[in-house]
């Protein structure tokens, strides 16, 4: 009976490589890779083209964080959005989340992750200092911890409230709708506009 260790040395190198995406076990990279398998060359070699051109086409907005493309960030360069309010998330996915609630209507800070101890991950490798220099500099009259109701993003809310206190203005947490253990990517947007329209003060 064959076994995966029969498969082809590059075969198997495929399949390595679709399990790094999150969610994808071994059988699942197994049935992506054979599909693929099946693919004309030109899907092959399309599919090539966009990630490898990942690193040059999507970027990091240098002002709040967000992805962005070619263009100009959608969000710092909305003179429409309220400039008094200040959302910090995460990663730049959870932005869009947001967006689709059509509740919040102003800037945003990407820490770039929480806090996680046992993963190497600690204060200094956030965009804290970034989000003090931001808050200060634009005037920001409440900030918005939109963190993951998690371990991770209670000790993360928790942290930027010891650090942000002296700086005077409100801060808010998305509270009221969002389950404990959840993660913004799987919260949907009716919860999510009901935990921005019933933040509590933090």
């Amino acid at each position: 009976m064959l076994t995966a260790m029969h498969y082809p040395r590059h075969l198997l190198k495929l399949i390595d490589a679709l399990k790094r995406l999150p969610g994808v076990g071994n059988r699942s990279a197994e049935r992506f890779a054979f599909d693929m398998l099946q693919w004309k060359q030109g899907h092959l070699q399309e599919l090539s083209g966009l990630i490898d051109a990942i690193p040059h086409k999507l970027k990091s907005c240098a002002e709040c964080g967000c992805l962005i493309g070619d263009d100009a960030c959608p969000f710092c360069s909305d003179e429409r959005r309220q400039s008094g309010f200040m959302c910090v998330i995460a990663t730049p996915r959870d932005a869009f989340s947001i967006e689709q609630t059509r509740e919040y209507k102003g800037l945003y800070h990407v820490l770039g992750g929480l806090l996680n101890p046992m993963e190497g991950w600690g204060p200094e490798k956030l965009a804290i200092p970034q989000l003090k220099h931001r808050i200060q500099a634009l005037k920001i009259r409440e900030v918005v911890l939109a963190l993951d109701s998690t371990i991770e993003g209670d000790a993360s809310s928790l942290y930027l409230k010891r650090e942000l206190e002296p700086l005077g203005m409100p801060i808010s947490r998305l509270a009221f709708g969002l389950p404990i253990g959840s993660s913004l990517d799987y919260v949907d947007g009716g919860t999510l506009a009901r935990a921005f329209s019933g933040r509590a003060k933090f």
